[in-house]
């Protein structure tokens, strides 16, 4: 099992950059997937970005792509999320989910095949 604790969210203007923080407990952090997932007010859970076991394999949405980098850090059970370009749409609560992956490369986009969750940070972009 492992928990998941948001960190690096806030208020920002359009065009500023923020990096968000994904800290595991447990000693297998690297036997899992970790993916970023935001939910704005009224709308539905949606998948921003995911990072395989290793690192070696990443995946972005495309509303994201080139302007947000994950990345993690297994000797430290902790995984990034560099926003840059930050726009209003991107407002939203940001939280990370984890699943124990048999495949090293394996990233997932369905909020479903997730099985740990973070409470969430918020991220408020103002124009």
């Amino acid at each position: 099992q492992v928990q998941l604790v948001e960190s690096g969210g806030g208020l920002v203007q359009a065009g500023d950059s923020l990096r968000l923080s994904c800290a595991a407990s447990g000693r297998t952090f690297s036997d899992y997937t970790v993916g970023w997932f935001r939910q704005a007010p009224g709308k539905e859970r949606e998948f921003v970005a995911a990072v395989a076991r290793s690192g070696g394999t990443i995946q972005y949405s495309d509303s994201v792509k080139g302007r947000f980098t994950i990345s993690r850090d297994n000797a430290k059970n902790t995984v990034y999320l560099q926003m840059n370009n930050l726009k209003p749409e991107d407002t939203a609560v940001y939280y990370c989910a984890a699943v124990r992956a048999i495949y090293y490369s394996y990233t997932g986009e369905s909020a479903g095949s997730y099985d740990y969750w973070g409470q969430g940070t918020q991220v408020t972009v103002s124009s």
